[in-house]
């Protein structure tokens, strides 16, 4: 696997200091006459509003918004504008699939993390880094010191995706270990039962944390662009089967499809922000795509 470089080399750094100026301009629109405090960078955008969830005072709930988009969110205040976040990161050896493009899944999932924690730490907003596969892996604090990004680089070079993974048990033990709301960035496949995934997220959004998922998944997984018979493996139980590609094209698409669509209706119902990305698209155009998309919700 590449080192921290090369997910930090100049044409990505321009390319990350761009997605900051495109980030910025979307808060500060996004503020405009909303209060008088200083902004603080990317993170505002998730602090200053949140779905409302189980639990919250329905007097802090903003009717403009609710007036604009029909769904419920909660205004926070000044006082609460940091928020420390989380890159959370699948290493299950699902995520070092890929078929044709340059970038793995996981490789892929590395710059998106680089961008985002590029984003907070330039607006001295903490970020830390937890990885799991089967259990936890590494935990590292959150910080907003400038070489944060590249611990936090410096270790996910050393890892490698492998065996299996459980990321609603993995989602739970994060939820009981942060003792303070936070914005948990998490980057998966989703290649695993829904529904645990699924309810493990509403705990999350229980406890008072924001989620973004990214659902990243390689184009041929998207797509399907297989022709004949095709030896398919497993990446997580090894075995290998010998499939009609042809034959099984359309329920294949179908199935997934089906998946992408239960995940964005469910996070919806959980005030989660869901990005279905696959690696044909460029890391940084996906995430312009995903801040437009919330700015045009306000």
């Amino acid at each position: 696997m590449p080192g921290a470089e090369q997910y930090l080399k100049p044409d990505v750094i321009q390319t990350v200091a761009r997605l900051d100026l495109r980030a910025r301009f979307i808060v500060e629109g996004f503020l405009s006459g909303l209060h008088a405090s200083p902004y603080h960078g990317f993170s505002v955008e998730f602090s200053e509003h949140r779905r409302y969830a189980s639990g919250d005072d329905p007097k802090d709930i903003d009717w403009l918004v609710y007036a604009k988009t029909d769904r419920f969110y909660i205004k926070k205040y000044q006082a609460e504008t940091n928020i420390t976040g989380y890159l959370v990161m699948d290493l299950s050896e699902s995520m070092a699939y890929t078929y044709r493009q340059q970038l793995t899944k996981f490789e892929y999932s590395i710059c998106l993390a680089a961008a985002l924690g590029y984003l907070m730490i330039h607006q001295q907003d903490p970020v830390g880094l937890i990885t799991f596969d089967d259990k936890i892996r590494n935990s590292l604090p959150a910080k907003s010191k400038r070489a944060q990004l590249g611990s936090i680089l410096a270790l996910l070079a050393k890892l490698k995706p492998t065996g299996p993974t459980e990321i609603a048990r993995n989602l739970r033990q994060i939820a009981s270990m942060m003792q303070h709301r936070s914005l948990v960035m998490l980057f998966s496949d989703l290649l695993a039962d829904p529904e645990p995934v699924i309810n493990s997220l509403h705990l999350l959004r229980h406890r008072g944390h924001d989620v973004i998922l990214f659902h990243v998944l390689d184009e041929a997984e998207v797509s399907f662009p297989f022709d004949g018979m095709v030896d398919l493996k497993d990446p997580e139980s090894g075995e290998n089967l010998v499939v009609d590609a042809d034959g099984m094209r359309s329920d294949y698409l179908d199935a997934m499809q089906e998946l992408r669509e239960t995940y964005k209706r469910e996070c919806s119902n959980a005030g989660v922000d869901y990005v279905p990305i696959n690696t044909s698209q460029p890391f940084d155009k996906a995430l312009l795509e995903y801040l437009s998309q919330r700015k045009a919700r306000f």
